[in-house]
């Protein structure tokens, strides 16, 4: 086990800092043919300050706190929407489909900022964004919800990565750490309030609410940006043809990725319950599943630099583990958060609101995880060995989730979120910090919508895996627990209407299968944690545990 930087890895590192100096003397060609302005002596950048700064940063926040907000302010929300759009044959895609946009286009929006004007494409995201809400608030189907969910994660991928191009180009570079800590921490706290807020709004007024909010704050940080925020020289669009931005944006590679992930979530969602699996319909999405994934690798590898994915970087050991842990690990998580609120309003018969407190475990221990492993980071250069504490724990900690039952009592579901906490914390931000750290200046964008494209579709494949597996598991055990009712009528169910909807006499019968179907979802949790931490184990067999004091000032920062 290498304690040091790998030789090659600080000679790949050199020679990427010596290009990217010599590039600033004068005329340069990128690697993707477009055309870099001579760039001597430059003005020295006009920084906005006090109010206004104070004002462009607030916007900032704003913006990435709904976009995370988002992220989770649904899971205690999914109980109350099922009785508004009854059954749970499509809950899964309620989360799916947020991260599948989210995650797809990271990239694209990331270039968008390279080739069109920064403020102007901030604004178009933000556009995005607040449509996706408006149309999940007045949404009259399940249908229409979630593709105003898609459009909610579409607009999100283009914030978070706006927020944080835009703090580059406003802040003195001896100041950027802290205000984009202040941006940073907004993610943070809306991970924290999201179940909350979801809660409150289902109980107090209704679930609509989780989107309606979106619109006037996402609305005012927009205001703010479009009077006060004006883009520097230095954040001048590069120069290139239609046809390469295009190119550029690989648009081609994000309709292939999306195009096999919703093939795969539909025959998760046929398989065993409208249909049987050994149907025509569900062999030709899984047929088609592969046969587009096979495509899409086929089109990255001829897109190479322009690539969702670039062959070059995932080449490497530290990016594609990194990748790998990003997508199995942390869709653990995901799939736990997306869970708990079934079991707690189900079984537990907990309201919404209480539900988003019983969660607050899970949440509060990540978060403060996340700070302290960062905290570390900094302060040794090991990243290894917390990811090497972390993936135990989550394992262990979705191990222990799977033995809850309809009569576990408090100090189990407490205890076991904040063991998981702990866990998923330490090691969250572990992949982006080790695949940045592992290239150049020039590749930490890539790399970096690389890791987070994984992050989001590994939560979405989980979450419907365990979605599906939980339907037929509840459909199966009623046969048994419930011979008397219908499958398909709980299934049609919302969850928190179950009492209401069936005799009390059949109730106890139905959360026995409620609570066997949970324990399925919690298998494939377990299943999406060891997985990670097996692949996390390979950064210890001749990987790299130390970074430089450079690499990690520089990590840190970027997450």
């Amino acid at each position: 086990m290498a304690l040091e930087p790998l030789a090659d890895a600080d000679d790949e590192k050199r020679d990427s800092l010596s290009s990217s100096r010599s590039a600033t003397s004068g005329d340069s060609q990128a690697p993707d043919g477009t055309t870099k302005e001579p760039s001597s002596s430059p003005p020295e950048p006009d920084y906005p300050a006090g109010w206004k700064l104070a004002c462009i940063v607030l916007a900032l926040i704003l913006g990435i706190f709904l976009a995370s907000l988002d992220m989770t302010i649904v899971a205690t929300a999914i109980p109350k929407i099922t009785e508004d759009f009854p059954g749970l044959d499509l809950v899964s895609w309620y989360g799916a489909a947020f991260f599948l946009t989210n995650g797809g286009f990271q990239s694209s929006w990331g270039k968008a900022y390279r080739y069109f004007p920064l403020k102007l494409t901030f604004l178009a995201t933000v556009l995005v964004f607040e449509l996706g809400s408006l149309v999940c608030a007045v949404a009259p189907s399940s249908t229409v919800f979630i593709i105003g969910r898609a459009l909610n994660g579409l607009g999100a991928a283009g914030i978070g990565t706006g927020a944080y191009t835009i703090i580059a180009f406003i802040t003195p570079p001896d100041k950027r750490a802290m205000y984009t800590g202040f941006v940073g921490m907004s993610f943070g706290v809306a991970c924290v309030v999201g179940p909350l807020v979801g809660g409150v709004f289902s109980d107090a007024i209704s679930w609509r609410w989780c989107f309606w909010i979106n619109l006037p704050v996402g609305g005012l940080a927009a205001l703010i940006i479009l009077a006060f925020f004006h883009a520097p020289e230095a954040a001048r669009p590069v120069q290139a043809t239609w046809r390469e931005k295009f190119l550029q944006m690989d648009f081609v590679g994000v309709t292939l990725v999306i195009g096999a992930i919703v093939a795969f979530m539909l025959a998760m969602q046929y398989g065993g319950t409208t249909a049987p699996w050994g149907d025509g319909l569900v062999v030709g999405l899984l047929v088609g599943f592969v046969a587009l994934v096979m495509v899409f690798i086929a089109w990255e590898k001829y897109q190479g630099e322009r690539a969702i994915i670039v062959p070059r970087l995932f080449g490497k050991r530290a990016i594609w583990v990194s990748c790998g842990f990003a997508g199995t690990f942390v869709g653990s998580y995901y799939l736990v958060i997306h869970v708990l609120p079934i079991y707690f309003q189900s079984v537990g018969n907990a309201s919404p609101t209480m539900s988003g407190v019983y969660n607050l475990p899970l949440i509060i221990a990540t978060s403060i995880s996340m700070i302290a492993s960062g905290a570390i980071i900094s302060a040794t250069g090991l990243a290894v060995p917390l990811q090497l504490i972390g993936g135990p724990l989550g394992l262990t900690a979705t191990g222990l989730l799977y033995t809850l039952d309809t009569d576990s009592g408090l100090a189990k579901w407490v205890g076991f979120q904040l063991l998981g906490g702990v866990g998923w914390g330490l090691a969250f931000q572990i992949p982006i910090i080790m695949a940045q750290a592992s290239v150049g200046p020039e590749d930490i964008s890539s790399v970096t919508a690389m890791v987070l494209f994984f992050q989001c579709v590994g939560p979405t494949a989980f979450v419907t895996a365990a979605q599906t597996a939980f339907v037929n598991k509840l459909a199966q055990t009623l046969r048994l627990t419930a011979p008397e009712v219908d499958p398909l009528a709980v299934v049609h169910t919302g969850a928190t209407a179950i009492r209401d909807m069936f005799p009390a006499d059949q109730v106890p019968g139905i959360l026995d299968a409620y609570m066997v179907g949970i324990k399925v979802a919690f298998a494939i949790a377990i299943a999406a944690a060891g997985l990670g931490m097996l692949i996390g184990l390979s950064n210890a067999i001749g990987g790299r545990w130390r970074m430089t004091p450079e690499e990690t000032k520089d990590a840190v920062l970027a997450v």
